[in-house]
């Protein structure tokens, strides 16, 4: 099992930045990808950004190339997604999510990930 836990949401304005981690545990050897989701109220969960945690490629959703960096802290074991520009559409729970090796098919459909985090919310303000 991996469990994840997500932190660093909060309340920002408008054109402003924040940055998420993510840290995993458990049998983090298993971990092939890992990316963060996001859900509004009302819609569905959405992809927004991966890297493969073995050779470090990254995927970003086009809603956020060049806002948004998704990287690995080697030396803190962590996920972090760096948020600039915010836009109060950005306003959602974000989740991080972990892939073992041989599930994945597609980095952006959330079934493909086995594991989830609680969740951290971003809001938004204009």
């Amino acid at each position: 099992q991996v469990q994840l836990v997500e932190s660093g949401g909060g309340l920002v304005q408008a054109g402003g930045s924040l940055t998420l981690s993510c840290a995993p545990s458990g049998r983090t050897f298993s971990i092939r990808f890992m990316g963060w989701f996001r859900q509004a109220p009302g819609k569905e969960r959405e992809f927004v950004a991966a890297m493969n945690w073995v050779d470090g490629s990254t995927y970003y959703a086009d809603s956020v190339k060049g806002r948004f960096t998704i990287s690995r802290d080697n030396a803190k074991n962590t996920l972090d997604l760096q948020m600039n520009s915010l836009a109060p559409e950005d306003t959602a729970v974000y989740y991080c999510a972990a892939a073992p090796y041989g599930s994945m098919r597609n980095v952006g459909n959330p079934y493909d990930y086995g594991y989830w985090g609680q969740g951290t919310q971003v809001t938004v303000s204009s």
